[in-house]
């Protein structure tokens, strides 16, 4: 009884001092992480944390969510899964010129009808990655990446290896009160001398790999997608605080209700937060202060591509709402990009998915803003020509945006007369008919609408991500089965048969199982996705929903007319002019009919996924690969249906719902004894729960 007694007074003497450590340690990462005035040294501060985990190697069960020992991560034995936003996470649009910002605080006053003078915040576009960091009653628990704004990648493990992150919420004795569910935006970077010192140790580490990493943002966006966190915790990764995506209630107005208070909270909560930001009562007076900071950006410690502009009271920026994927409220105030010069030594010509002939330009590799550039986009060929831009030419090269090589202009005092004049091809470089270009028209076009590279870059388009999402079929996927004579169009790919595949190289059993299942699945794909695979120009995603709002099927879509799109708020007399052309020409038609024939559902978009309270009050989690629905096609399933989806199982989880390649999600559902089902066993439930209810 004695040993037990001394064995339990033990015990709790160290849960105790663990609890005391944590709090120590976490008080100095936000010394040093954050307020940059650490008040220990390296040596005091590694004792610390030596003494943490040796406690709780001995005492496994005294380790929490939060602990400073947990954020090197363990090994994942899956892929990322996918999260749901609470709110969109949207992209800025951008101005590049003074009169640009006037003519956006322009368009605010005619869309609120008021000249009243707006406040507004200034912030760092920084140049890094974008992610949503939720914490339940204070704790970190779920870290996500933008992805593309409605839904991204949980990358949790890694996002808590970041040492400046608070893992528990408030960082400091002295913070505001803190909701039970905050989800908060922040940019992930790599700063300036981190990254060099990163970049000198992998040489001297890995020299032969060691070249990929020449780019702060591509680093640290692939340190938080590795599926082993230890990957990201090696990596020199910072996150900055800038926004709350979504919050609980209980706080009342205890919240900040403009965009400066919001960093000044997330500040007094723990987070780091830009120094540079200012919030100021006058346009002219950003306008001021973004053209002063341009001289400086240089002098930060991280990469930043401009200036975030944001109307800072809360109200008023939602009430400006949104149009495509960009908030009126905000806009992004890019700087003039670095330039460099380099010699233009090829020109080769590439045709699109609509046929247009466009040249890009070969370069001999140069460094430009983190990136070594071999290649460039020459815009078209009145622009060449405008700019007299030849092949051995010296030229001038930008990055547009920081991101897309851009060939300015050339240097024609630098020539020696070998240079050659581009002139657009008067064939198709890939199946010879005649280049074409309509009056009026900058392009040139492939006259062939069934030349094999148009098609190719239709169905490449088609099957990707964001349109039909048909997983195995990437770029050499597609052009495998065009040249292997089986697919002709997009509704081929329905009618596709296993024994016509297992004659084709690389195709095994397994791959031809995923394929068939993928396209099975893709069947099913909601109305707005299949009009945005479609390919009609200017129609993405985004204009796919707009149409269905008020064209909500296929049928009434193809029916309207050039006015009644015309009158769409966001659409405009060329898109529909086009929207229109396209359903009118007979080849278009007879596609849709194959792909109906061929099993492509293209239900109206109200009752692509039936909607019921058949799993109301019931909590899902999903682990590996379904045989027929993606991961967010399952969530949308249960959701539709009144259920919930977590991202880890728990006592309050009631089912989980398996597929192949499953992992410890799976392990730990079974040691909790929750109840397990397969993709059958779903749809079967909500069958099942349906007849109870309607009885």
């Amino acid at each position: 009884m004695s040993d037990r007694l001394a064995d339990s007074a033990e015990r709790e003497a160290a849960a105790q001092r663990a609890a005391e450590l944590r709090r120590l340690i976490h008080e100095h990462n936000h010394r040093y992480f954050v307020l940059g005035a650490p008040t220990i040294s390296d040596a005091e501060y590694d004792q610390l944390f030596d003494e943490l985990d040796a406690i709780e190697k001995r005492y496994p069960e005294l380790i929490t969510p939060d602990s400073p020992t947990q954020r090197v991560g363990s090994d994942l034995d899956e892929r990322l899964p996918k999260v749901t936003h609470p709110a969109p996470m949207l992209s800025l649009a951008k101005a590049y010129t003074p009169e640009e910002l006037r003519a956006w605080q322009a368009r605010l006053e005619r869309l609120l009808d008021t000249r009243a003078a707006f406040a507004y915040t200034v912030e760092p576009k920084f140049d890094g990655v974008s992610v949503a960091l939720t914490y339940t009653d204070g704790i970190l628990t779920l870290g996500a990446t933008r992805g593309d704004g409605y839904i991204g990648d949980d990358v949790t493990p890694a996002v808590r290896t970041i040492r400046n992150l608070p893992q528990r919420l408030p960082a400091r004795p002295d913070a505001p009160a803190v909701p039970h569910r905050l989800v908060v935006r922040g940019e992930v970077v790599i700063h300036k001398d981190d990254f060099k010192a990163f970049q000198a140790r992998m040489q001297a580490e890995q020299p032969e790999g060691a070249a990929k990493f020449v780019n702060a943002r591509n680093t640290a966006s692939g340190a938080l997608k590795q599926l082993d966190p230890r990957v990201a915790a090696s990596r020199p990764l910072t996150c900055y605080a800038f926004g709350i995506v979504d919050a609980s209630e209980e706080l009342g107005e205890r919240l900040p209700r403009n965009q400066y208070a919001v960093l000044e909270y997330l500040g007094a909560l723990g987070f780091l937060t830009s120094h540079i930001a200012r919030r100021f009562e006058s346009l002219d007076e950003v306008i001021a202060y973004v053209q002063d900071f341009e001289a400086h950006r240089h002098d930060l410690p991280f990469e930043i591509d401009g200036m975030v502009i944001k109307v800072d009271d809360a109200a008023l920026y939602n009430a400006l709402g949104i149009v495509g994927k960009n908030p009126r409220g905000a806009i992004a105030y890019k700087f003039p990009p670095e330039e460099v010069v380099t010699r233009l030594i090829n020109v080769t010509f590439n045709v699109g998915r609509t046929g247009m002939i466009v040249p890009s330009a070969e370069l001999a590799p140069v460094f430009v803003s983190g990136a070594t550039i071999r290649q460039a986009t020459l815009n078209n060929f009145d622009d060449i020509a405008r700019k007299d831009v030849r092949i051995g030419d010296y030229v001038r090269l930008k990055r547009a945006g920081e991101v897309i090589p851009f060939v300015i202009g050339a240097i024609p005092e630098r020539r020696d007369g070998t240079e050659q004049i581009i002139a657009p091809p008067e064939r198709c470089p890939f199946c010879g008919a005649p280049v074409v270009r309509a009056e009026g028209e900058i392009a040139y076009y492939c006259s062939n609408p069934d030349c094999p590279e148009r098609r190719a870059r239709q169905l490449e388009y088609f099957v990707g991500r964001g349109q039909m999402d048909i997983e195995g079929l990437a770029e050499r996927g597609v052009r495998q089965l065009i040249e292997a004579g089986l697919v002709r169009d997009e509704a081929d790919l329905f009618a596709l048969k296993a024994e016509q595949l297992e004659p084709l190289e690389g195709y095994g059993a397994q791959k031809i199982k995923n394929l068939l299942a993928s396209l099975e699945a893709a069947k099913s794909r909601p109305l707005d996705r299949v009009i945005a695979a479609l390919g009609i120009p200017g129609v993405g995603l985004t204009v796919a929903r707009l149409l269905l709002k008020h064209f909500p099927s296929l049928e009434a879509l193809q029916s309207a007319t050039l006015e009644q799109l015309d009158a769409i708020h966001g659409i405009g007399e060329a898109l529909a002019r086009t929207v229109v052309a396209w359903f009118a020409e007979p080849r278009n038609r007879a596609l849709l009919e194959k792909l109906r024939a061929n099993g492509v559902q293209m239900a109206p978009l109200e009752s692509a996924t039936p909607r019921s309270d058949a799993l109301s009050g019931l909590t899902f989690v999903l682990t590996g690969s379904l045989p027929t629905l993606t991961r967010d096609e399952a969530a949308a399933l249960i959701e539709a249906h009144g259920g919930k989806v977590a991202s880890s199982v728990s006592k309050k989880t009631s089912y989980v719902v398996a597929g192949e390649a499953a992992g410890s999600k799976l392990e730990k559902a079974q040691a909790l004894g929750i109840p397990v089902l397969d993709e059958a066993g779903l749809q079967a439930l909500i069958a099942e729960r349906s007849a109870l209810r309607q009885d």
